[in-house]
């Protein structure tokens, strides 16, 4: 058998790995947008104020908190596909409680049933990103930023159909059933495509290149070294791309959650012209992270994370300190392409060694997603004192750590 029809299925099975994560990646995104676009449904419900809700939503983003560090350990030892669908089942389960929580006007039914939904979505998530690392190595080309292109789409999708069937008037437990029965559907069909030979499955890492494939190599398992999953804690570098990823979520979260209200509070502009700028800062971050591996792999992942840095502390400063909404709309466009890649980035640089990337990329989300527990109550207070907009200018320390720490994400060579 000649070198290039042994590697003819593995090129197969590598990319329907890929187009199996990117759906994973996009149904996230949907369950995540289609819940939050019925926010204001479940607080009507459930008669809150919006200080109320906000504390039950804390509760769900605890739960993920706390589940995160438990994402590496547990995908390596049953594997990454019954992680991931041990987060769906979470997610589905939680779907149920919550549908039963809303139909008995339950605040306590409905906050437990969040804080379920908030573990399934950590290991939901972290699962995915841990399988779209796999991929990318053994494609031999940045692709992880078209996965979270593909969590964009869905969300953008996903609020849609939120939206739709809100103004329809179709009962949120219907529509929470709806999506459990298509999550169920998914998690039974599509994981099974993912790669069936990672370290995660395995007692040792084998990593398969692209140029390692086309010459019909099969390299070596990589040694298994001591430490478990609580030695990632303790990893310099992963601490410090944890950081830079913090404050690229920081700077994410920030645009999703205060970008339109603070053009429509410090300009003055309607509530139409501030979902513009929201859905400009969205659609930038999408279509920079569906062309950005290219970027990526010609510029080097240091220059490129620096670059985006760049985009965005330029974006952000334009739209906090201009006084006209043009000029804000050109900084909230600089500011999505600015956002758009470090995440992802920061994603592929915890598991540029095989055989640690479970425990790595668990350590360096957990880290990451403290920025959306602490980012929107500061942002908040500080926007109370200062103003909005010019309390979002707190965000340029974190994206000036960012800039100066960039060169941490350098590729490492297991």
């Amino acid at each position: 058998m000649t070198a290039a029809s042994a590697t003819q299925p593995d090129r197969a099975l590598i990319r329907r790995a890929a187009i199996a994560t990117f759906v994973i990646f996009a149904t996230n995104g949907f369950i995540f947008a289609s819940w939050a676009a019925r926010i204001p449904a479940v607080t009507e419900t459930l008669t809150l104020s919006t200080g109320e809700m906000g504390l039950v939503l804390l509760i769900g983003a605890i739960g993920s908190l706390c589940a995160m560090p438990l994402v590496g350990p547990v995908s390596s030892k049953v594997g990454i596909i019954r992680t991931v669908r041990l987060g769906g089942v979470l997610a589905v389960a939680a779907g149920g409680t919550l549908a039963a929580g809303l139909l008995a006007h339950s605040v306590v039914v409905v906050a437990a049933g969040l804080a379920v939904f908030g573990v399934g979505i950590a290991f939901w998530d972290v699962a995915q990103n841990i399988e779209g690392a796999d991929v990318e190595h053994r494609l031999g080309r940045t692709i992880m930023p078209q996965f979270h292109a593909g969590f964009s789409g869905g969300a953008v999708l996903g609020a849609l159909v939120g939206a739709a069937l809100s103004a329809l008037g179709v009962p949120l437990p219907t529509h929470l059933a709806a999506i459990m029965i298509a999550v169920l559907i998914i998690m039974i069909l599509v994981p099974r495509h993912f790669l069936p030979l990672t370290q995660h499955e395995m007692p040792a890492a084998v990593e398969l290149t692209a140029e390692a494939a086309a010459d019909g190599v099969s390299p070596a398992p990589a040694p298994k070294e001591p430490g478990g999953a609580l030695a990632a804690w303790t990893h310099r570098r992963t601490l410090l791309i944890g950081v830079v990823v913090l404050g690229a979520t920081l700077t994410e979260g920030a645009g999703n959650d205060w970008i339109s209200k603070g053009v429509v509070d410090g300009l003055g502009s309607s509530e139409a012209a501030g979902a513009g700028l929201f859905a400009l800062f969205v659609g930038a971050m999408t279509v920079a992270r569906w062309f950005g591996g290219r970027i990526i792999d010609r510029l080097g992942r240091v220059t490129a994370l620096r670059l985006s840095m760049v985009s965005a502390l330029v974006g952000l400063a334009l739209y906090s300190l201009s006084g006209m909404y043009w000029l804000s709309a050109l900084g909230a466009l600089l500011w999505g392409l600015g956002a758009a890649l470090a995440f992802p980035m920061g994603m592929s640089a915890a598991s540029d060694d095989p055989r640690h990337a479970a425990a790595r990329v668990s350590v360096v989300s957990t880290i990451g997603y403290i920025a959306f527990l602490a980012g929107p109550p500061f942002l908040g207070f500080l926007g109370d004192r200062v103003g909005l907009r010019f309390a979002l200018l707190a965000i340029l320390v974190p994206i000036a750590v960012a800039l100066v720490l960039a060169g941490a994400t350098r590729r490492e060579e297991a």
